[in-house]
């Protein structure tokens, strides 16, 4: 995936933002605040972002989204649950009106029989609605699972946008 491919759909993500008046929060821990600068490097993105968080540890998690210990104990921090979590923790702790949350395992270590290297969860909401959740297994190196995310980060705002 090329660096066009992305700054395309953060082109057209942004539009969508200001043709419904919303403004974004991102809460990142697998990609460790890549889609904030993604999205950053469209000029006037400043209208329409309002924030990222990097939550890349449990207590980061905690401690700037407010996602108790519990979630974190008993469904990990890579789960649907977590993601959940963090996309409403991003909404309360920032004046955006949507959000998207993505936490996973990127590798080359780290995973699982259960969560092997590549998997993912992502979470979009809006002010006033409950979470949309999905889990993914993306495949290829670090760089590329960390981009695929980013993509379907973007492109789940953007259909959930298209709706209103």
């Amino acid at each position: 995936m090329t660096d066009s491919v992305l700054y395309d759909m953060a082109e057209r993500l942004g539009q969508f933002l200001l043709m419904n008046k919303a403004n974004l929060v991102t809460a990142e821990s697998c990609t460790g605040g890549e889609l904030a600068g993604i999205v950053t490097r469209i000029p006037g993105s400043s209208q329409w972002f309002e924030r990222g968080f990097v939550t890349y540890s449990d207590i980061a998690k905690q401690e700037l989204l407010g996602i108790s210990y519990d979630t974190l104990d008993q469904f990990g921090a890579v789960s649907e649950e977590t993601a959940c979590a963090m996309a409403e923790g991003a909404l309360a702790n920032s004046h955006a009106r949507i959000s998207v949350a993505i936490t996973g395992i990127a590798g080359p270590d780290g995973g699982s029989e259960e969560k092997p290297v590549g998997t993912v969860c992502l979470a979009w909401m809006q002010q006033g609605e409950g979470p949309k959740v999905t889990r993914v297994l993306f495949a290829g190196d670090r760089l590329q699972i960390r981009r695929q995310a980013c993509l379907l980060a973007m492109q789940g705002l953007i259909d959930m946008l298209e709706k209103e």
